[in-house]
């Protein structure tokens, strides 16, 4: 099993790296494979509403992270997907670049990566805004059938230095709860397979508010 972590930063390796780092190197303890995939600093284009992914079955512009993600999504079993909180919400390119590989990955042809894959989202703050950027970011996979893994608080941590974050003892103890629920679910997940149990799904109605 592998979980793909998303370190949606410009800092590789501040303050939301080391509370990924934390999930990941607890899912390892549960023999789960554990990467992290940082969208680095280059500037991440949002979706323009073209279209052209539905023909494509990825998204048009291919000359940023995003259609890599996607591709390494289709081999993961499950999510985590961390930001900093950038005015009480996910930072611009983190933002851009969910918007594009959930929607291109969803309105594309073939199989879809995240659908029916369990998820959780994390944030790393100095103070304040991390209850805003968790709602904006989990909305992301309550709309994609992704069950939502959670910890005994909110999952975000507080400093403004890896360093303050890991003094965090309870934001700490969060990310390694949510590993922990993480791993406990892709075990029941492993086990229903083996009974042979199956997923009931229903088509979807698609209607608008003005007729």
């Amino acid at each position: 099993m592998k979980v793909l972590l998303i370190n949606g930063s410009p800092n590789k390796n501040g303050c939301t790296y080391t509370a990924l780092s934390e999930i990941a190197k607890t899912l390892e303890g549960h023999d789960i494979e554990a990467e992290i995939f940082w969208i680095k600093t280059k500037p991440i284009i949002g979706c323009i509403a073209c279209g052209k992914c539905a023909e494509l079955g990825k998204c048009t512009f291919d000359n940023d992270v995003v259609n890599e993600f996607v591709q390494k999504a289709y081999d993961a079993d499950a999510f985590v997907f961390g930001s900093p909180v950038y005015y009480a919400s996910a930072n611009g390119s983190m933002t851009s670049f969910l918007d594009r590989a959930f929607y291109s990955n969803s309105h594309g042809s073939g199989a879809e990566a995240f659908k029916h894959k369990p998820g959780a989202v994390i944030c790393s703050a100095r103070r304040g805004g991390t209850t805003a950027t968790y709602d904006q970011l989990i909305k992301y996979l309550g709309i994609s059938q992704m069950p939502i893994i959670s910890s005994f608080y909110w999952n975000m941590v507080h400093g403004n230095t890896p360093e303050e974050v890991l003094q965090d003892e309870e934001g700490m103890g969060t990310m390694r709860q949510l590993a922990h629920n993480m791993a406990y679910f892709l075990e029941c997940l492993e086990a229903g397979k083996e009974k042979g149990l199956a997923l009931t799904e229903e088509e979807k109605p698609r209607t608008n508010f003005i007729r």
